[in-house]
């Protein structure tokens, strides 16, 4: 069987572990004689050095983080989502992207050792960063750890995206040299500007986009809170632990403010109900301390009004 054979035969068959893929085509990419494919193949098995040089499929670009909080009189709060408006700036475009930067046996290892049901992973903020704001995030609350939750799906998909593209690659390099698998070394089988034609438009082309492509992943865990996209409101308080009844009548009141609402401010029935809310916090239905459930459900309310 051709080494074009091989490889395509490889990247459609799930049980070929995908480093054994891609050092068959360490081999193409020698045969080629393509230094673009080479490097690629040589980034993918042993990992990138820098955010930089990560192409977009291997960036997550708005991730959700959580956290563990203690205040005093021994409060505490545990895995609380933290909104992205309440990280500095300064650090938030680092703290709400992810880059997939290891090699890619480190991420499918890390399927194998996954709950079969689903999940997530967790990339644990830096600890010079909790040390520098920590105590800034909630009023009277420090943190003691962070970490972005990183969607099972988005790995699964990371590798899909891979053999994708090896796929792709593949099957037009061998339409146009059935043979160039089995090249001589002295021996051009295809011009080198066509085979970079052909990498950049099928291996670092943006055909699908780990970004994007994985979206519905995503939002099952990712609590990100669209300006008048009530869903998202709602699926946001559900994730910090509000109960249904708590959000069905906030959908009430936003509904009864609709007319009469200042437009720079909440209505008077969505106040009267974040303060319901916040009296609700430390008690055993709603287990987060007062001042987090005032930031949390604050900056949630203005983020769906666009305060």
């Amino acid at each position: 069987m051709s080494l074009l054979r091989q490889i395509t035969d490889a990247a459609v068959d799930t049980s070929v572990e995908i480093s054994t893929l891609l050092r068959k085509c360490k081999v193409l990419a020698a045969r080629l004689g393509n230094k673009d494919f080479d490097a690629w193949v040589e980034h993918e098995l042993n990992g990138y050095s820098s955010p930089d040089e990560v192409p977009s499929y291997r960036r997550l670009e708005r991730v959700e983080s959580r956290g563990n909080f203690v205040g005093m009189f021994q409060s505490s709060v545990s895995n609380i989502s933290i909104p992205h408006s309440l990280i500095p700036e300064k650090y938030r475009d680092f703290l709400t992207k992810s880059y997939f930067m290891d090699p890619i046996s480190y991420y499918s290892n890390l399927l194998k050792s996954a709950d079969k049901k689903g999940g997530t992973f967790a990339e644990n903020w830096p600890a010079d960063l909790l040390r520098i704001f920590g105590s800034k995030i909630f009023k009277n609350m420090n943190c003691i750890g962070a970490w972005k939750v990183i969607p099972e799906g988005s790995i699964a998909s990371l590798i899909d995206n891979v053999r994708n593209r090896v796929l792709s690659f593949t099957l037009k390099i061998e339409a146009e040299a059935p043979d160039a698998g089995e090249a001589d070394p002295e021996v051009q089988p295809i011009a080198n500007e066509r085979v970079t034609q052909i990498f950049n438009t099928y291996i670092q082309g943006d055909v699908t986009n780990l970004a994007t492509g994985i979206q519905p992943t995503i939002e099952s865990t990712q609590v990100t809170i669209v300006k008048n996209d009530l869903n998202s409101l709602k699926k946001y308080l559900s994730s910090i632990g509000l109960e249904e009844q708590d959000v069905a009548e906030l959908t009430e009141a936003i509904d009864a403010d609709e007319n009469s609402r200042n437009q720079k401010d909440f209505g008077s029935r969505v106040k009267s109900w974040l303060s319901k809310m916040v009296s609700k916090a430390g008690t055993s239905s709603w287990n987060v301390a007062k001042t987090v459930a005032t930031q949390l459900l604050t900056e949630a309310l203005k983020e769906y009004y666009g305060l």
